[in-house]
């Protein structure tokens, strides 16, 4: 197994993405992890080796404006769900995968839902970590600040932004080799603050919450949620609700976990999603 990072352009917007490849050949159906905010797909580093140590080809990118994929600006993208939308169906077709497991988590890996439920037939088993699912969904306050006007435009210029709302959502104090890797975009450029504040203003979680909780409720295809309980922003009442309501959705409650469970459950989690996959 190796973990290599890569960039690809795609329709004039270079993507970068971690990818973990079976030591074998594989006839797995490959693996892609789409992060949260104000993350980046290096919260997957400690699942995907394990995925790969399974035969599962894992793939993790960069959400555009996030980490080290481009950061352009609004003029040129957006930043709503149907431009992440697009624009994820083209990465998924320039890497070739025909047919995926999702793995999504947070805020802006709600996308990945709305890309499940819109490409259906692209998707072969769905997990959900800590994802917006109900309309009742707000965004927590260290994040929607970074949309208010001038606030967000300061806040999204200092490092330290990134660290108290990652260890504010995971509980966990951070190691700071960890801290400067998810710091460097944003001491690199003042694109990656500009980028923060678009996605975080046009984010449209109402009504993208609307198709979410909706299409959930009908989805045919075997999901697992995997829930951190103790998240300080998301209730678990929303995943029991959804789990409920669908038999093809099973649950899976981690009693200590918050927000971004995938790294620091790393440990706990690859073995429920490499079983639910085979």
């Amino acid at each position: 197994m190796s973990l290599t990072e890569n960039t690809i352009t795609v329709n004039q917007f270079q993507w970068f993405y971690r990818e973990a490849i079976p030591s074998t050949t594989s006839k797995e159906t490959p693996v892609m992890l789409l992060h949260g905010l104000p993350s980046q797909s290096f919260s997957w580093c400690e699942i995907m080796p394990m995925l790969a140590d399974y035969n599962y080809r894992a793939i993790a990118p960069d959400w555009l404006g996030c980490g080290f994929s481009a950061q352009p600006e609004q003029r040129d993208f957006p930043y709503t769900p149907d431009a992440y939308l697009e624009a994820l169906a083209q990465l998924i077709e320039a890497l070739n995968l025909e047919k995926l497991s999702l793995v999504v988590q947070g805020f802006l890996g709600s996308v990945g839902l709305q890309y499940a439920l819109r490409y259906p037939d692209c998707i072969s088993r769905l997990i959900i970590l800590n994802t917006p699912l109900s309309t009742k969904v707000k965004l927590p306050w260290q994040i929607a600040q970074c949309g208010f006007p001038l606030l967000g435009e300061m806040l999204t210029q200092n490092p330290l932004l990134i660290d108290s709302t990652l260890e504010r959502g995971s509980g966990f104090v951070i190691s700071e080799a960890n801290l400067r890797v998810y710091r460097q975009p944003i001491l690199t450029s003042s694109a990656a603050g500009r980028a923060l504040v678009a996605i975080v203003r046009n984010l449209q979680l109402s009504s993208s919450m609307k198709e979410i909780n909706s299409g959930l409720a009908q989805w045919l295809k075997p999901t697992m949620i995997i829930w951190g309980t103790e998240d300080p922003w998301l209730s678990v009442s929303d995943a029991e609700n959804l789990a409920a309501s669908n038999s093809n959705i099973q649950l899976v409650k981690l009693s200590e976990a918050k927000h971004y469970p995938q790294e620091h459950w790393s440990k706990e989690i690859a073995p429920l999603i490499v079983n639910f996959l085979e």
